[in-house]
Order: C-alpha cells, then sequence, then structure tokens
C-alpha cells in the first residue's frame, strides 16, 4: 500500500433502508409494506365486519392451481380501516393491528393473494430464485435434488438451516417429490402446461443473526409455458421479480449434439427432434415478455445457465477436448464450504461456457446480448442416466448446489475465496 493511498476515502457501505418492497412469494405481486391487508384474530356473530366468511381473493387463487376453496375464514382487515396509533411496527415495518374490540393480530397478508406473508417480509429484501427452462429439462429434478442437497449438506456448511416455510410445504415436497426420488428411485413425472404448480417456498437461515434469511421460491413453471406468450405472459411475473434466476439447459435440446449422445428417446430418430424445444427460443420468448422493456434491453438479474444431465457427457469427452476434456471436473462432485471457490466456479463457467458456444453459438449469443451478469454450470441432479423411469443405486447429485451458491455470492450472502 503506497503512503498517499492511506489516506484515500474508502467506500461506504450502503445504508441500509428502513424497510424493503414485498415481493409475495405465492403471486410475486410487488408492493410496499404498508400495503399489507391484515386477516383478523378472532370472529363474531354480532358484527358482520368481523364474521367467519368466504375469502373470494384468496380462493381466486387456490382455484388457480386446483387447490380446494376454503370457507369460514376471519375477516380480512385494511390498515386504513384502523387508527394510526393502533398500528405495531417492527423495524419501521407494519407488522400488526389492535382492532375495534381490542384484539391484536400480527396476520399480514399479501393485498393480491391474500396468502399470509414470511415474518420477515419487508424487514429484509426479498429474493425469489427462479427455475426455469423448457419442457424435459429436468426442472423439477433438479428442485428436488437440490433442496434435498442444501437440507441435508449444503446449508450446515455455510452455517445455516434450509427449511420450508410451513407445514404443508414439507409434506406436499416430501411426498410428491423428495420421497419418490431419493427413497424409492422413482423418476418425476412432467409438469403438465395446464397443471400450475403452486410454489414451494424455503426459507435459508443463516445462524449468525446479522445475516439476513433468504427466501426461496421454486416456481416450476411447466417447460411448453416457456415458449408460449400467453402462458408466460400470465405466470412469468415471478421470473421479472426474482433476484436470480437458475436457467436449465439439457444437453439433448441442442440439436448438433443430439445423435452424438447415443441416447434414443423416441421409437424412431426421426421424432427426437420434435420432443425437444430450443433453448434459444425460452430466451425469445422472455425477451418479449420483460427484457425487452428493461433499460437497453438487457436484464442484470444474475442468471446461472445450468446444463442438466451431465453424466449424459460421457459419452462426448475425450482428450483434445473439442467438447468435454476426459478429465473435466464437470464429472467430479466439489464440496464449497463456507465461502464459494472462485477458482472451482471459473473453471467450470469457462469450460461450458465454451461448449455451450461450440455446439449452440446462436443460443449462446442470445444469453450475451440480453443477459449481462450470467455463468455457467453443469450438474447431474441423479448421478447416473436412469434405465426405465427408475434410477439404479443410490442418488448422487454432483455439483447441483454450485449455481445456487453462486447466486447466493451474487446477492452478497456469502464471500468467494480463491
Amino acid at each position: 500500500m503506497s503512503f498517499f493511498s492511506r489516506f484515500l476515502k474508502k467506500n461506504q457501505p450502503q445504508p441500509r433502508p428502513l424497510f424493503y418492497d414485498i415481493v409475495c412469494p405465492y403471486c410475486f405481486s410487488k408492493f410496499a409494506p404498508s400495503d399489507v391487508v391484515f386477516r383478523a384474530a378472532h370472529s363474531r356473530d354480532d358484527d358482520e365486519d368481523y364474521a367467519l366468511g368466504e375469502d373470494d381473493v384468496l380462493n381466486k387463487y387456490r382455484e388457480r392451481f386446483g387447490l380446494d376453496s376454503v370457507d369460514d375464514l376471519e375477516a380480512i382487515i385494511p390498515p386504513s380501516d384502523i387508527p394510526e396509533e393502533h398500528h405495531h411496527y417492527t423495524d419501521h415495518v407494519l407488522t400488526g393491528l389492535t382492532d375495534r374490540y381490542g384484539k391484536l393480530t400480527r396476520r399480514r397478508l399479501c393485498p393480491h393473494c391474500h396468502n399470509e406473508l414470511p415474518v420477515t417480509a419487508g424487514k429484509v429484501p426479498s429474493n425469489i430464485i427462479s427455475i426455469i427452462g423448457a419442457s424435459q429439462v429436468g426442472k423439477s429434478v433438479y428442485m428436488t435434488s437440490l433442496i434435498h442437497t442444501l437440507q441435508h449438506t449444503t446449508a450446515g456448511h455455510f452455517d445455516a438451516a434450509c427449511m420450508p416455510l410451513n407445514a404443508e410445504i414439507s409434506r406436499k415436497f416430501r411426498s410428491l417429490y423428495e420421497d419418490p426420488l431419493f427413497e424409492r428411485g422413482d423418476l418425476l413425472s412432467s409438469t403438465q402446461k395446464e397443471k400450475m404448480q403452486e410454489p414451494f417456498i424455503f426459507q435459508f437461515v443463516f445462524k449468525n443473526e446479522e445475516k439476513p434469511p433468504l427466501t426461496l421460491v421454486f416456481f416450476d413453471v411447466a417447460g411448453e409455458g416457456m415458449v408460449d406468450q400467453d402462458y408466460l405472459g400470465l405466470h412469468g411475473q415471478h421470473i421479472k421479480n426474482s433476484a436470480g434466476i437458475l436457467f436449465m439447459v439439457d444437453p439433448l435440446q441442442i440439436r448438433s449434439i443430439r445423435e452424438k449422445i447415443h441416447i434414443n428417446i423416441g421409437d424412431r430418430p426421426g421424432e427426437w427432434v420434435s420432443q425437444y424445444d430450443e433453448p434459444r427460443d425460452v430466451v425469445l420468448t422472455m425477451f418479449g415478455d420483460f427484457i425487452a422493456y428493461q433499460e437497453k434491453s438487457r436484464t442484470d438479474i444474475p442468471t446461472a445457465v445450468v446444463l442438466t444431465k451431465s453424466d449424459m457427457l460421457h459419452s462426448l469427452k475425450d482428450e483434445d477436448g473439442d467438447y468435454i476434456k476426459a478429465n473435466s471436473n464437470v464429472f467430479n462432485n466439489y464440496v464449497h464450504r463456507g465461502t464459494l471457490n472462485m477458482d472451482e466456479v471459473g473453471n467450470i463457467d469457462g469450460e461450458i461456457s465454451y461448449f455451450i458456444g461450440k455446439v449452440d453459438r446462436p443460443f449462446k449469443d442470445t444469453m450475451d446480448v440480453y443477459f449481462s451478469n450470467t455463468a455457467y454450470f453443469a450438474v447431474s441432479a441423479l448421478g447416473s442416466n436412469p434405465v426405465d423411469q427408475k434410477i439404479e443405486g443410490v442418488v448422487s447429485p454432483i455439483r447441483v448446489d454450485e449455481p445456487f451458491l453462486w447466486l447466493l455470492h451474487k446477492l452478497k450472502f456469502i464471500e468467494g475465496s480463491d
């Protein structure tokens, strides 16, 4: 350090705002903390404003996901109906109301869908991680493998815990996703376009109280929807309000290497092409939906481009590295502990970026034009290629948490190291 550099003004950290805008983890609407509504903590038969009844807003949301309607719920209380002296604040965020009967409620709801908000909403940034990609790229399998890995290993390595937001999400994730894959070795069925998936919401909570928790929202949009402008327009709001994106790409989507990977997915080779949407089609649909309206028609949302089913790439490896090097780290799992190993990430990013550019230049160029903050990864959610929809042996994920950890680093939750 030079003598004069000692007197240079150091960069000061940005002051923490008094509160943060909330992004609802259920419907992905964005609003100020003062816009929330509350559900009453009690009901009364002698006051129609506090009588049990249907919540049309909540039931409309539930109908979208094929969920049963809920009857006889407590009343909705807008803060504007309660005098300011009966508003309760925590860290400058409205978190409770005392109603006209002296009953306190802290059940904050999204004003747009009437689902209950996390207790941290408004106090910390709302960070949504979206998993996107065309059909059959394995988004559901990757989501399951990632959350399982975060809960059982990764969280412990970063002095944190990964937990579902509530018991209902815990039961649904375990029965529909985790147990079939990790206990029975069954592949998950593809998400159908007409069957919207309710978000799976988890929190990555650090044991260091000075670090805010991170809310993880995995909204598994059906793959066909990602190339349908109307579908994306209706259900793509979660993408543009995301803090980070996991963009899944299947090697079999890439026309130039599909036949080189000797895996027959149809009765005749001529059928192979029709079963996959091109990765670039997903990007172009996203561009028309929201990227075109960003400054300079680019998005700076950190985006991890994740090449799935990396175990399939064994058939492409060679000594010259024209596609994948025979000794590539892609095939070896790596465990990041406490920090993100930037050398390891850089090596994978360089190799997969080169690979994508070689086998699908139009997709790589499109990503470079529309996304200003990307890194490339390769993962195997299972560790091996399934046979007849069954997984042989133990599920052994390879590098599934690495793209997620890169997003954590980009969002300044964890540090990087050499």
